[in-house]
């Protein structure tokens, strides 16, 4: 009796795991006509709306505490210039701090003797409009920065532009499904499938420019030109 019981709930046990293991595996699709395979791009443009850009002071001076000194003193004059050009505070996040002995070798390369301390400290630093970017980064090299690099123009928030790419790459997908069609005497029908292939959206970086204080006669210009958004999709459609 034990046993015939003990079968029973074994067999009871397993009842359950036949709609689990059913699930994970879809119905096949069952074709009328002759499956097509395309893949299609959308692209959009859009005015790039951020600007972003490092900018950064370096001293140099006999002893490490001097250069650290030095360096507090320009970065402050610096930053002070970022505030007055209404900067929030959001879009100033340091980037990095450094400090390192400058060395001199003899003619020989041997014996290399310290003979000062580099002092760098460097923000990170983004402006919403864009069109006082150049008038910035003037005030930034009148108050001392001496390194900047930048800008990095982007799309602030580029959602909306991928989904017309979206809505574009699609209907680009059927428009060569229609030709297809045609050419075989056949007429589209469904979409089997559907799957984004990727997103190209890479901001481009303008060259990097080093400047010293007094080194900018004019007003410094930036164009924010055209930014490209592109969405590839991979579809399936049914050839009736």
């Amino acid at each position: 009796m034990r046993n015939l019981i003990l079968a029973a709930a074994l067999a009871a046990s397993t009842l359950p795991l036949a709609p689990a293991l059913a699930q994970t595996h879809p119905a096949p699709i069952l074709l009328d006509g002759t499956r097509l395979d395309v893949v299609a791009t959308g692209e959009v443009s859009r005015v790039p709306d951020v600007a972003r850009i490092s900018a950064g002071v370096v001293t140099i001076a006999p002893t490490a505490t001097a250069a650290l000194a030095q360096n507090a003193t320009q970065m402050a004059s610096v930053r002070a210039a970022l505030k007055r050009a209404g900067i929030a505070d959001r879009d100033i996040q340091t980037s990095s701090i450094n400090l390192y002995p400058d060395y001199r070798q003899d003619p020989q390369g041997n014996n290399p003797q310290i003979i000062g301390y580099r002092a760098s400290n460097e923000v990170s630093v983004r402006f919403r409009d864009i069109a006082a970017t150049g008038r910035i980064l003037d005030a930034l090299v009148a108050q001392g920065a001496n390194q900047i690099n930048g800008p990095m123009l982007t799309i602030d928030k580029p959602e909306a532009a991928l989904d017309e790419a979206r809505t574009q790459a699609l209907a680009n997908a059927r428009a060569r499904a229609e030709l297809y069609a045609r050419a075989l005497g056949k007429r589209v029908g469904r979409i089997l499938s559907i799957s984004e292939a990727g997103a190209n959206y890479a901001p481009p970086m303008i060259m990097m420019r080093q400047a010293n204080r007094g080194a900018v006669a004019d007003s410094t210009s930036v164009d924010p030109g055209e930014q490209s958004v592109a969405i590839s999709l991979s579809v399936s459609f049914e050839l009736e």
